[in-house]
């Protein structure tokens, strides 16, 4: 059975940093591409960063270019999300999801593995 944990959110000021982390058994995660995805309150839920299976491609979406960075540890198991200049309209909360076939995707249909969420809460 494959489990996606992740942890590492929490209240943040404005311009402050967190670090998410994801968590993954039952699953030969190096084969899998990775992303994190967020839903805001009242909104659909959306792609913010994926990685490939070596960690060397990876992509974000525009609103955090330069803000965010994700990457991986196959040896762990583990996808981080290091989260940087962090803004109100970043609030959310934020999935980690993996997909098992090749290559990365923007939509979260199709993604096959999803965890359970961690909330992320930045104050202005």
């Amino acid at each position: 059975q494959v489990q996606l944990v992740e942890s590492g959110g929490g209240l943040v000021q404005a311009g402050g940093s967190l670090r998410l982390s994801c968590a993954a058994s039952g699953v030969t995660f190096s084969t899998y591409p990775l992303a994190w995805f967020r839903r805001a309150p009242g909104k659909e839920r959306e792609f913010v960063a994926g990685i490939g299976r070596s960690g060397v491609y990876t992509d974000y979406t525009d609103s955090v270019k330069g803000r965010f960075t994700i990457s991986r540890d196959n040896a762990k198991k583990t996808v981080y999300l290091q989260m940087y200049s962090l803004k109100p309209e970043d609030t959310a909360v934020y999935y980690c999801a993996a997909k098992a076939d090749y290559g990365l995707a923007y939509r979260d249909l199709e993604y096959h593995y999803w965890g359970q969420g961690t909330q992320v809460t930045v104050s202005s």
